[in-house]
C-alpha cells in the first residue's frame, strides 16, 4: 500500500487482487448470497481507492481494510433494510395480466353489429359522404374535390346520414 500511495500502479493492481480473497472473508459472514458478498467487495475497493491517502504505512494494514469492509457491509445491509421497508414483494409481479384494452376488439366488433348493414342502407349520398369523411378519414376539402359535392353538401349529408344511423342502431331512439 505504500508503494501504491507513492504512485507506483503496478503495486496498487497487485494490492488490489491480494487484498480481494481477505475482503470477501471478512463480509462473507453478513451477506450469504454470493452477488451481495461481490457488491459489498465492489464499495470496498471503490472506498479504498478513494481514502488510500489515509492509510499510515507505520501500521497493519489488515485491520485498516477489515474496518472498512465492516462498514460498507453494514451500509448495504441498512440500504437493503431501508429499501425492503418501502417495498413489498410480490412473486406474481412478474406475470402478465390482462390488458384491459385486450379485448376491445370483441367490445367494438359487438358495438359495431349491424353497422354495416346501417350504412348501406343510407342514400348514395349520405353513404358517400360518411365512407369519405369518417371512414377513410378524409378532410373535407379532400372528399369534395374526390366527391365533386360541395363542402355544404357533404357537411349536410354527413349530418343526415349520423341521425339516420343512430335511428336504426337504436332501434328508433333519438
Amino acid at each position: 500500500m505504500e508503494a501504491a500511495q507513492d504512485g507506483d500502479r503496478a503495486a496498487y493492481e497487485r494490492l488490489l487482487r491480494d487484498i480481494v480473497p481477505f475482503l470477501r472473508a471478512v463480509v462473507r459472514p453478513q451477506h450469504s448470497a454470493p452477488d451481495r458478498i461481490e457488491e459489498v467487495v465492489q464499495e470496498v475497493l471503490l472506498t479504498i481507492h478513494r481514502v488510500r491517502h489515509t492509510y499510515d504505512p507505520a501500521r497493519p494494514i489488515r485491520p485498516w481494510l477489515a474496518a472498512i469492509a465492516r462498514r460498507r457491509s453494514i451500509d448495504l445491509l441498512r440500504r437493503r433494510a431501508r429499501t425492503a421497508a418501502h417495498e413489498v414483494f410480490d412473486d406474481t409481479a412478474y406475470e402478465t395480466f390482462a390488458d384491459p384494452g385486450a379485448n376491445r376488439s370483441l367490445e367494438v366488433s359487438a358495438a359495431t353489429e349491424g353497422l354495416g348493414e346501417a350504412i348501406a342502407g343510407l342514400t348514395p349520398p349520405q353513404r358517400e359522404a360518411i365512407e369519405l369523411l369518417k371512414l377513410k378519414e378524409l378532410s373535407l376539402a379532400e372528399a369534395s374535390s374526390l366527391s365533386g359535392k360541395s363542402i355544404a353538401a357533404l357537411k349536410v349529408n354527413v349530418h343526415r346520414a349520423i341521425k339516420a344511423l343512430r335511428q336504426r342502431l337504436n332501434g328508433g331512439e333519438r
